[in-house]
């Protein structure tokens, strides 16, 4: 699957579903983000059952101060509706794979239930 451009009339819709979704902070005069972007491209083809979102932060950046994102790339992991993981920085493909197979390995029922403590 391609990746999908993320704005803020879609980006609720698509990060609040079941399932994983991988979101790419960039920016085109971004040196590190236009690098990274054909290892972002190739895990998606790998990943058709993940969806692979975009935010420009030029054109969106309401989404990036929501998430007060101050260096890109950003790379954040969202499972079943929870940020499960957000760093900046370029990852070598190697690492963006071994994210990948953590946040499939993560028990979600668990991961609610420590968020669920930690508000209460």
């Amino acid at each position: 699957m391609a990746t999908v451009e993320l704005t803020t009339a879609n980006f609720d819709e698509v990060t609040s579903q079941e399932g994983i979704v991988l979101v790419d902070f960039w920016a085109s005069w971004c040196g590190p983000c236009v690098r990274f972007a054909p290892v972002y491209d190739r895990s998606s083809e790998k990943h058709p059952e993940i969806t692979f979102g975009k935010v420009d932060t030029e054109a969106q950046p309401e989404i990036a101060a929501k998430f007060d994102i101050r260096s890109i790339p950003t790379i954040m992991a969202i499972r079943d509706g929870v940020i499960v993981f957000a760093q900046p920085g370029a990852l070598p493909e190697s690492a963006l794979e071994s994210l990948v197979s953590q946040v499939e390995a993560l028990d979600m029922t668990e991961v609610k239930e420590k968020l669920a403590a930690h508000e209460h």
